[in-house]
């Protein structure tokens, strides 16, 4: 069973489903299904599909933690090109905890080793996906890994969340999530400038290039907080 230390700050609910939906770029009823299930309809029968990720608070409306968030990040790379069902992720997953004795394996050290190419390996057994397509998958995974930095004991500490649509390689570690810095907001890599004061200012007439200058920023992240920060109302 997951349990959560609310004295880490990691496992302190701080996101709603609609800010870590905007935070990770994917839709909000995708990421409610992986911590609350959905409910479906076969035959005339309806149904429930059983949720992926435990949520670090439960009741409507769902509190997400910064682990929650770097396990639906997985997630993501995971259903980025193959848009694979979440009973099949939960059998990988089942599996994955059995061949690894983890509790929370999208979390831990052992995934970002061995444990990705496992559990892509696993899914192809179960769904017959091809080897081209485990290999792109799991290079897939590794690419979203790179941006987690790790504690001494291997556990998620920062996330470098995907902020433009360039290839994913390409992409500089502008912004960062620390539940350390900021209360879990995302902030300016290397600094504790907000991404949200930077939108609002922005949005009130200031440029990026003033901006940069005045914090003491790169004018790319300067830019690449506001997109992180763009239509986040709306989410």
């Amino acid at each position: 069973m997951t349990t959560f230390d609310l004295k880490d700050p990691r496992e302190v609910p701080a996101y709603t489903v609609g800010e870590a939906a905007h935070y990770l770029g994917i839709s909000k009823s995708t990421l409610r299904s992986w911590f609350a299930g959905q409910r479906y309809t076969y035959q005339g029968e309806r149904k429930m599909f059983e949720r992926v990720i435990k949520p670090a608070d439960p009741h409507p409306p769902l509190g997400l933690s910064f682990s929650n968030l770097v396990e639906a990040y997985v997630l993501t790379a995971i259903r980025r090109k193959h848009e694979i069902g979440l009973p099949t992720i939960r059998k990988g997953l089942a599996w994955l905890v059995d061949k690894l004795g983890a509790k929370r394996p999208l979390l831990e050290e052992r995934f970002a080793t061995k444990g990705a190419q496992l559990f892509v390996e696993r899914l192809g057994q179960i769904i017959n996906l091809s080897k081209d397509g485990q290999l792109e998958m799991a290079d897939l995974i590794l690419t979203y890994l790179e941006r987690v930095d790790r504690d001494p004991k291997g556990l998620p500490i920062k996330l470098y969340p995907f902020m433009r649509s360039q290839p994913l390689r390409e992409q500089p570690r502008t912004v960062v999530i620390d539940p350390r810095v900021s209360f879990g907001r995302p902030v300016v890599a290397g600094t504790a400038i907000p991404t949200a004061v930077l939108a609002e200012q922005f949005k009130a007439g200031d440029l990026p290039a003033d901006l940069a200058k005045a914090y003491g920023a790169n004018e790319e992240a300067v830019w690449d907080a506001i997109r992180c920060e763009l239509e986040l109302a709306a989410a």
